[in-house]
């Protein structure tokens, strides 16, 4: 299964997962000249403006380097910077574009015409499909226990429907936060894990010291699955829901017209400042560290794995692959 050029050097099989307000420039930075690509929604360079800044600031960081970057773009109508904010990545060569929600037919043309790569967000078969259909070069499955808007299939599931009809590269994204679960997710069929959550508790993150804190402290049983804030099902630190005053086990059905986030109708608490979102992986982080340490961690982890498996194969007989 292929992993496209621009990634084909990483020190780890890894995306950092663009995450809304978290994901800054510094920590973008840190995360690619660790060894893995570092990414940053468009929507967190505010103004619109200042995008461009956030681009060149970010390359002179990686300057020398060869270490790569993606971009999330939101392709969707609600999204009214898509336009511009898609030019700007264009003129400064996004080496990858991670989009989500709507068909994102004309974000790969414009990669395409410079050589960059697309790859769009899935939580279904049918999802699949039809990226496939607008030639996407690849594919992020977002499954079950994932970190913010998540789906809800299981990562076995999802991923060996999805190989049956598509041999292009496969990112799995679901409670990810260790270095044997991104061996466990090559072992599945994926080519890389995309992991987000474990980046929030990290010195870089622009996150609160509350939520970093909150993080390490969490496990599966403290994050709750739920559309109410957005209005796409997504994953949330229970802890900062009760926070905000509101019950994480008796939460009230949304309301039509009505919204916690983006639209007119604004109203506390909000997701993502006053609502902090984490994937079901957050039992796996213990502490909040600088992102090379935090590499460094994962790259121990996942060689421990890897002899592992390499010990089971030789009990059983049968030589390591």
């Amino acid at each position: 299964m292929p992993v496209p050029q621009a990634l084909s050097g990483l020190r780890l099989p890894v995306i950092a997962a663009p995450m809304f307000i978290v994901s800054g420039q510094e920590l973008v930075i840190a995360e690619s000249r660790a060894g893995i690509c570092g990414s940053f929604p468009a929507l967190n360079a505010r103004p619109q403006e200042t995008f461009d800044d956030w681009l060149t600031a970010i390359e002179a960081g990686l300057a020398g380097s060869g270490a790569p970057y993606a971009v999330n773009l939101v392709a969707h109508a609600s999204n009214d910077r898509l336009e511009g904010d898609l030019e700007t990545c264009v003129r400064h060569k996004v080496p990858l574009l991670l989009t989500s929600l709507q068909k994102p037919g004309e974000v790969v043309k414009a990669a395409h015409a410079y050589g960059g790569l697309v790859f769009h967000d899935v939580i279904s078969l049918r999802h699949a499909e039809k990226a496939i259909e607008q030639g996407v070069d690849g594919l992020i499955l977002v499954c079950a226990g994932a970190g913010g808007h998540g789906g809800a299939l299981s990562p076995f599931a999802l991923l060996a429907e999805v190989r049956r009809i598509y041999s292009g590269t496969i990112v799995l994204a679901g409670a990810i936060s260790t270095g044997e679960g991104i061996l466990a997710a090559q072992a599945m069929g994926a080519d890389l894990v995309y992991m987000g959550t474990r980046f929030i508790a990290t010195a870089e993150a622009n996150a609160v010291a509350p939520y970093k804190q909150m993080i390490v402290e969490s496990g599966a049983r403290d994050v709750t699955y739920t559309n109410l804030f957005s209005g796409v099902h997504g994953n949330y630190l229970s802890r900062s829901i009760a926070a905000a005053g509101l019950d994480p086990a008796n939460l009230p059905p949304p309301e039509p017209g009505r919204t916690y986030v983006a639209g007119h109708k604004r109203e506390k608490p909000k997701a993502w400042r006053d609502i902090w979102g984490a994937g079901q992986g957050v039992g796996g982080i213990d502490s909040v560290v600088p992102v090379a340490e935090c590499i460094d961690r994962l790259e121990r982890e996942y060689r421990a794995a890897w002899a592992r498996m390499t010990g089971l194969m030789a009990h059983n007989g049968r030589a390591a692959p």
